[in-house]
């Protein structure tokens, strides 16, 4: 894994798409040293002023540009929902935009998922094990499936004084290799119990349940060993990275291992990419299990 610098990359636009979709494919970070698109000094000042709510489910401030709402606001905060939804959605369709323009293939068929506000200093955040942010991970979202398209997300660090700072490390396909079926998650994942059967059926008869196919499943319980698995914590491939007041930088979060040491005041947002638009698709996590399970995942 490496943190490849937008200067780097060709001025073309064919070519420069093509530059990132490699970067990012293969595993990488690119970064912008400074935001590449609109966000002004006034909503940034905003933006600091705001904390979540202190509820234990929610981690973040999340915008769902489908519905164009806000979530997780702190309910002292509650007169500054309007203007907080005004600021987020703004900054979501500016990234949807810049980044639209920047990877057109992934954008003919990509899903804007939500946008999220990430208020409170990651040092030192009560949480429970699996929602730590400061454990090695891939991402994956336990109630939003896939079905084996690409989590492609993009951060600005909207804090003016202090670093975000991450620990990135090995990329998925050399983690698969190593976990996937020592683990016994892909046999698991592959062979599902009554419990999903049982969904299985209700969908089929139009109940409105939703079933993981086993690529999601997989991953939904690979980013949960990763941060139980203590000796992977502990002896992992990783370094530190750190991302400047102001910088922005997007990666494919289910293909780098990554954790938040500390940062305070972070924006993002996520796109699902299809599958069928990547330019190396047999990089991708789905492709990479389904080699090694002989069989279709989703």
């Amino acid at each position: 894994m490496s943190v490849v610098g937008s200067q780097t990359l060709s001025s073309d636009p064919a070519a420069r798409e093509a530059d990132c979709c490699r970067v990012l494919e293969e595993g990488n970070i690119l970064l912008f040293r400074e935001t590449p698109f609109d966000l002004s000094a006034a909503e940034r000042a905003f933006l600091i002023r705001r904390r979540q709510t202190e509820a234990g489910y929610h981690k973040n401030i999340a915008y769902r540009p489908a519905a164009d709402r806000v979530t997780g606001v702190a309910r002292q905060n509650a007169e500054d929902g309007e203007q907080l939804r005004e600021v987020l959605g703004g900054y979501s369709r500016r990234v949807v935009s810049f980044t639209a323009e920047l990877l057109p293939r992934y954008a003919a068929r990509w899903r804007v998922d939500y946008a999220s506000f990430r208020p409170q200093e990651e040092a030192g955040r009560k949480l429970s094990r699996h929602a730590r942010n400061d454990l090695l991970h891939v991402d994956s979202f336990p109630t939003r499936p896939t079905r084996g398209d690409r989590i492609l997300r993009v951060f600005t660090n909207v804090n003016p004084e202090a670093p975000r700072v991450w620990r990135t490390g090995e990329t998925f396909p050399e983690l698969a290799e190593r976990f996937a079926a020592p683990s016994g998650l892909l046999a698991r994942a592959t062979r599902p119990g009554i419990g999903q059967a049982i969904l299985a059926a209700a969908r089929s008869i139009g109940a409105p349940v939703r079933v993981r196919p086993p690529y999601d499943e997989f991953m939904h319980r690979f980013h949960n060993y990763l941060k139980e698995n203590d000796s992977y914590q502990e002896s992992a491939r990783a370094e530190r990275t750190e991302f400047a007041p102001g910088a922005t930088w997007m990666v494919f979060t289910d293909m780098v291992t990554h954790s938040v040491l500390s940062g305070q005041f972070a924006l993002e947002q996520t796109f699902l990419v299809s599958r069928d638009s990547l330019m190396f698709p047999q990089w991708a996590p789905v492709a990479v299990l389904e080699r090694l399970a002989g069989r279709t995942l989703t």
